[in-house]
């Protein structure tokens, strides 16, 4: 927790908080003090002058008390929420430069937990220690020295009282404990399966699953409610037993000092005095209990959050990056990669190069390495061995702000952000006029959906693109990544959703097109329509490259490229 609070909390308000939080404790103890002089030379005696005299020194601290906890709330609570929102934006940047491995590792619901969540228990507990923990302990010795200033002889009473309340806050914390700590691993792991729920849900719908998962639901809402109950319910021993402890202690001094004050050995306001810095003493045993049952789930969710923040991953742009050539290239050159913790490669001996107006196509089963082996462009992985290179650059060796700025992306599965279109089309390049971004559209085959709209570029956009169907959220994704400029247009199977005219009319319009035909363009497709026009085929089979050459050559040569073929005009294409 101080790791993370460092350098994301201000020194001048905890100093403010703690400062505002004496004055609120010493004008507190102050108080009783009074009350007993009232009692003890103005009502005895019957001292109106000095009752009105030291009624107003009450009524000045109690002020100047209120002003102080207003003062350190203030503070404590803008402090606290000030950190959150420092370490909320902190997750959020760190993560966005993850690499893939350290999303698989981690995982996004977690990720929303700990971003959610966890920052809410660490938000929670600094307040509760700018408030209580640095309350209670000022209280507890402040009460005990005046405590024992107005009678020794009571201040025994202590002796009996505080063991008892120890052993119950011990026997509290020993249960209460794990159980927080179980809290947050019980919503890391409802969030998993009701995000998965909701996004799965039209394969549950299909598949008639609801049942399923509505009890895989049920069973980690169990497992949360549970808990949540067990916990709360040992929670809710705390108040009632420490109200039962705190009124057998003001019966056993009225009682006591009752005897005191028959004997002449205490004054009727000291008592008065007495039980109420009793109550005190008592009242800052109860917060710190309170603060040690709540730190270690704070504790525990500082530590998952730290988690995120010491990932080092090894994907970072280099110390000294060396400049991005200006002819568009690309180069894979001799390229092995293992996913993190795999047996076998997932490529192995990838070799091909490609220059500047020149299309390369990737083709190959299912789980080939397709997918992972355009990854490695804008290096979402690094390789174990070999190079990849972008305009006759190592990847390794550009910065990767730049690298990511020569490369255009569309991943495989489309991804629309909710707003409108101009400012999807315009997420790759901000300062994109509407005359490029209805260009990219034109290319893209998408113009005829958005024109016909009234609202045309400020055509609203659902988040996830729900008011579109796949076909063109696809070739929205696509435009996007034509109002980028840059030196390699790299499409993830991105023409899946189309048909065939439409995946034909698009393709030809990239190669018709004067600046992206200068670039270099790579399509991973499973039709070999969609790859047959490419001056270079690559054909993968379980992360090898096992044929590289035209659609003819291949055609003609190669024989897991001809049984792609033949699997494919059974189904009525035409190669």
């Amino acid at each position: 927790m101080i790791k993370l609070a460092k350098g994301r909390m201000s020194s001048l308000a905890v100093m403010g908080a703690v400062l505002f939080m004496i004055v609120q404790v010493i004008s507190s103890l102050y108080l009783p003090n009074l009350t007993a002089d009232i009692v003890n030379n103005g009502v005895a005696k019957g001292d109106t002058t000095y009752i009105w005299h030291t009624g107003i020194k009450m009524i000045a601290f109690s002020v100047l008390s209120v002003l102080a906890a207003v003062g350190n709330v203030f503070l404590a609570s803008r402090t606290s929420q000030r950190l959150g929102q420092r370490v909320r934006s902190d997750v959020y940047r760190k993560v966005l430069n993850y690499s893939h491995d350290e999303l698989d590792t981690i995982g996004t619901s977690s990720l929303i937990t700990r971003t959610t969540n966890d920052v809410t228990q660490l938000q929670n507990a600094w307040m509760m220690i700018l408030r209580m923990m640095i309350m209670a302990p000022i209280m507890l010795i402040g009460a005990s020295f005046l405590a024992y200033q107005k009678n020794h002889t009571l201040t025994s009473i202590f002796v009996i009282v505080i063991p008892i309340m120890l052993l119950f806050v011990g026997i509290l914390m020993k249960f209460a404990v794990p159980l927080f700590r179980k809290m947050q691993e019980k919503t890391d792991k409802i969030n998993l399966v009701f995000r998965e729920g909701l996004t799965g849900v039209r394969v549950i719908r299909a598949f008639r699953q609801d049942d399923f998962e509505q009890d895989r639901f049920s069973e980690a809402n169990k497992d949360y409610t549970d808990n949540a109950i067990k916990v709360n319910t040992i929670m809710a021993l705390a108040l009632p037993v420490m109200t039962l402890i705190m009124s057998g202690t003001n019966i056993g001094i009225t009682w006591w000092g009752g005897h005191l004050i028959a004997q002449q050995a205490l004054e009727t306001g000291n008592m008065i005095a007495f039980i109420t810095y009793a109550m005190q003493i008592l009242m800052s045993f109860m917060m710190l209990s309170m603060i040690l049952m709540f730190i270690p789930r704070a504790q525990a969710s500082a530590v998952r959050i730290n988690e995120v923040l010491d990932q080092n991953s090894p994907i970072i742009s280099p110390d000294a990056p060396k400049p991005l050539g200006d002819t568009p290239a690309l180069e894979f050159d001799h390229v092995d990669f293992r996913y993190h913790g795999a047996e076998d490669p997932a490529l192995s001996g990838i070799d091909v190069s490609m220059h500047a107006g020149q299309t390369l196509a990737i083709i190959g089963g299912t789980g080939s390495g397709k997918t992972t082996m355009i990854n490695l462009i804008p290096r979402f992985y690094d390789v174990d061995a070999g190079t990849v290179k972008v305009n006759g650059v190592n990847v390794a060796e550009l910065d990767l702000k730049q690298l990511h700025q020569a490369v255009s992306f569309v991943p495989q599965k489309a991804v629309l952000f909710s707003g409108t279109v101009r400012e999807n089309m315009q997420y790759g390049n901000p300062d994109a006029t509407d005359e490029q971004i209805w260009h990219a559209l034109d290319i893209a085959q998408s113009r005829d959906f958005i024109a016909e709209n009234p609202e045309g570029l400020d055509y609203h956009v659902e988040q996830g693109g729900g008011n579109f169907s796949g076909g063109q959220r696809q070739r929205l994704a696509i435009a996007r990544a034509l109002v980028k400029p840059a030196s390699i247009y790299v499409f993830d199977d991105s023409f899946s959703a189309l048909d065939f005219k439409t995946d034909a009319n698009l393709r030809k319009a990239l190669l018709d097109d004067p600046e992206i035909s200068q670039k270099v363009v790579v399509i991973v497709g499973q039709r070999v329509s969609t790859v047959a026009d490419a001056d270079t085929i690559v054909v993968l089979d379980d992360g090898k490259m096992v044929g590289r050459g035209t659609h003819a050559e291949l055609k003609a040569n190669n024989e897991t490229y001809q049984e792609i073929i033949n699997s494919q005009i059974r189904k009525g294409d035409e190669a």
